[in-house]
């Protein structure tokens, strides 16, 4: 510090001293980032992370103490709030040309953004990519960039080359990716083994053969998915693309948390061809929606600078120093931790579904070639389900929404008696477990009690009204659509109309609900993230017609709820979540079977 002499001879040189060396230890962990350009060992703590920020947010022009700009972009932030959320850097990255090219402008947001790319890099290789080549951070989110992707691999083949085969995945933004990209869409039906769906290499190149290579632009295959389908087997479609000289993009969307995945994505590359790889950002490193990670192995990596050089004008930096902040803040130990969480949540969230399904007449299906989502089936729900509807109709019954509705009176009373006693505010999914079990996914915790233990032998028996703790447990378990209760705030997140459905009788022609109000009877409890897939629905994407949508092909057998051992999940989610869908499924039962 150039002003500690002027500054001893107003505090004590001692004390100066020490507060120079705590400065100085900071600016040595800035500089060994910079030399070794890989995660830090251990986490930074916010205010070394500000500090850098800081001090490199100072490099750009806008921010210099003298500057006079008189241009149309000019980085000027009406608003100080907004000024400070982004640290002063307001420039964005990238030029015309190039989204990595350097700013004349803005040095240190040109760094920060070459500097991301680095550790997002060695995140990849720490999360078990090996051979990586070009890492790139792109401020769009995950179908945004595979349009971008296709669009740059088609800049590279001939005109004639139009068609895109596409393993077909029941999600929506990857086929209107494609569509949007202008290449022509080939959906490719999957092939049952087991439960599992699986990729159909025969069919993939039967397909191609029938078209021509060269009017083949390439596959696009899937690691990442809902349950049943499995993971695309990317190192066969590998092995077919370098055969038939066309390209390969990998969709990626969630998969860098899964070791199993990118194991094989390593293994595709070396073996065969793989042209980009694309991965969200907030699915796999926990930060706000908006940025993807395009990467490739070391000897095809050419694909993901054309995909930089193709990016149109300047891109917001945001989604980039968001990814900066979290990297800096896990360090390489954090994010192996993160990680290894993740991995051992699979197989004890998997015992936990299976054992809940058993018990609830119903069985988890069998797909190990998805490590990350996993189903439960709900066959024996949906055949009470059709029962009713065909009871009811025969004997013209009317609905009962009190079962169905969780801002019913009724509703209310299942959720708060459940809560009001301590032994059931402990209840958790060990419920559903064998002793043995429970002493694997809760260790420390004791073997609790069934509902009969505690006196209630099903919600029949739960006893109406309100408990004395109301307050928070009411609203932990079950929002409300109409009036606040009388003691404490509404949730906000939670008691929005919107999110306590009743099921319309009228709109649907039948007094029962679908299997499918299961899932919406699931989020009025503020549980997110799962699907309940029934059969036979038919759906229209981007101009494609689907049978069978939701369950990735025409003709699955089962109907059948998902969920996912995500990064950042925890166990206490888990039993939460069997909690709340014991309840939710009860109540299903009750109004289907009465």
């Amino acid at each position: 510090m150039d002003w500690s002499a002027p500054a001893s001879s107003m505090i004590s040189s001692g004390y100066l001293q020490q507060g120079q060396q705590a400065i100085q230890r900071r600016k040595k962990q800035f500089r060994s980032l910079l030399s070794e350009r890989r995660l830090p060992t251990s986490g930074w703590d916010d205010q070394s992370i500000e500090m850098f920020l800081q001090e490199v947010a100072a490099m750009d022009s806008n921010n210099f103490l003298d500057s006079v700009g008189v241009g149309e972009r000019e980085a000027r932030v009406a608003s100080g709030l907004v000024a400070r959320r982004h640290y002063g850097l307001a420039h964005g990255i990238g030029r015309s040309g190039d989204i990595a090219a350097e700013q004349p402008k803005a040095a240190g947001s040109s760094l920060l953004q070459k500097l991301t790319n680095v550790l997002t890099k060695d995140t990849l290789r720490l999360a078990g990519f090996g051979d990586l080549g070009e890492v790139s951070v792109i401020p769009v989110a995950t179908g945004m960039a595979i349009s971008l992707t296709v669009l740059a691999l088609k800049a590279g083949r001939p005109s004639g080359a139009e068609y895109m085969l596409w393993p077909r995945v029941d999600q929506k933004t990857c086929l209107k990716s494609l569509v949007l990209a202008g290449v022509k869409v080939v959906p490719m039906p999957m092939k049952r083994i087991g439960d599992q769906l699986c990729t159909d290499i025969d069919s993939l190149g039967a397909k191609v053969s029938e078209l021509g290579a060269d009017k083949v632009l390439g596959i696009v295959t899937t690691t990442s998915c809902f349950a049943p389908r499995a993971a695309d087997d990317v190192v066969a479609v590998a092995k077919l693309c370098a055969e038939h000289g066309i390209g390969h993009i990998i969709n990626n969307a969630y998969g860098v948390q899964a070791q199993q995945l990118t194991r094989q994505i390593t293994m595709a590359w070396r073996r065969g061809r793989v042209d980009a790889v694309i991965q969200s950002t907030d699915k796999n490193f926990m930060v706000p929606v908006g940025g993807a990670v395009i990467c490739a192995g070391a000897k095809n990596d050419e694909l993901v600078a054309k995909v930089n050089q193709s990016y149109p004008g300047r891109a917001s930096m945001a989604p980039s120093l968001d990814l900066l902040i979290t990297l800096l803040h896990w360090g390489a130990t954090g994010w192996t931790k993160v990680l290894q969480e993740r991995e051992e949540l699979l197989p004890a969230m998997r015992i936990a579904l299976s054992q809940f399904a058993k018990d609830h007449g119903e069985r988890l299906l069998d797909t190990p070639g998805n490590p990350i989502s996993m189903a439960i089936t709900l066959d024996n729900h949906h055949a009470w389900s059709c029962q009713a509807k065909q009871r009811e109709t025969a004997e013209g019954l009317q609905p009962d929404p009190s079962m169905l509705n969780p801002s019913s009176s009724i509703a209310q009373g299942h959720a708060c008696s459940l809560h009001s006693d301590h032994q059931l505010a402990q209840r958790s999914s060990t419920q559903f477990l064998d002793d043995s079990l429970t002493a694997q996914i809760f260790p420390g915790q004791p073997c609790l009690p069934q509902l009969s233990e505690a006196g209630i032998d099903s919600c029949d028996s739960m006893p109406q009204g309100r408990c004395s703790r109301q307050d928070d447990a009411l609203r932990a378990m079950t929002p409300v659509s109409g009036p606040a209760l009388e003691a404490g705030p509404s949730n906000a997140s939670c008691t929005q109309q919107e999110q306590s459905p009743t099921y319309d009788a009228d709109v649907a022609g039948q007094s029962d609900p679908p299997i499918t109000f299961l899932g919406s009877m699931l989020f009025s409890r503020c549980v997110s993230g799962t699907r309940v897939i029934a059969r036979h629905k038919h759906q229209k994407v981007a101009g494609y017609s689907f049978e069978g949508y939701g369950s990735h092909c025409d003709d699955y057998e089962h109907c059948y709820l998902t969920a996912a051992a995500a990064l950042g999940a925890t166990m206490q989610e888990v039993h939460e979540f069997l909690q709340r869908l014991d309840l939710c499924m009860k109540q299903f039962c009750k109004h289907a079977q009465k």
